[in-house]
């Protein structure tokens, strides 16, 4: 399987990249908004099949203390290639030098995450837009 890896967000199919985050499943996003997060961001990663969309991955970083990887989704029928490892590994070398690299993972996904050195924090906190349904699939605890 030929793959071609892409650092930049110039000619990235916005609707495409909103498809497969709904098909990974990582939610709906829609196109105007991944377009704004990803241009925001200091490392991206798109990864490419036979020029189809196939993975993709940013890290929110401010070039000193923090870098935060999101968003690192696979399609389905490419899950389990090692694309997802790649996008971290990617992800995590363009961050060195930060003082620390934060990622933020669907629950059931903390193993996969482990395996790339990070560790579960215990003073994260976080707000989100529905509380109530970040409760409810277990994002944060009401407590």
């Amino acid at each position: 399987m030929k793959l071609e890896w892409i650092s930049s967000e110039e000619g990235v199919n916005w609707r495409e990249l909103s498809e497969m985050y709904r098909l990974a499943p990582l939610g709906d996003k829609s196109p105007k908004d991944l377009e704004v997060v990803f241009k925001n961001s200091m490392f991206k990663l798109f990864v490419l099949s036979s020029g189809r969309l196939v993975g993709a991955g940013r890290a929110l970083a401010d070039g000193v203390d923090c870098s935060y990887i999101c968003d690192v989704a696979v399609i389905p029928e490419f899950q389990g290639t090692g694309i997802g490892n790649e996008i971290i590994s990617k992800l995590v070398e363009s961050s060195k030098g930060h003082r620390k690299i934060i990622l933020y993972s669907v629950p059931g996904k903390e193993a996969f995450y482990k395996k790339h050195g990070f560790k579960r924090m215990c003073t994260a906190m976080a707000i989100f837009e529905n509380q109530n349904n970040a409760v409810k699939v277990g994002l944060v605890n009401e407590t």
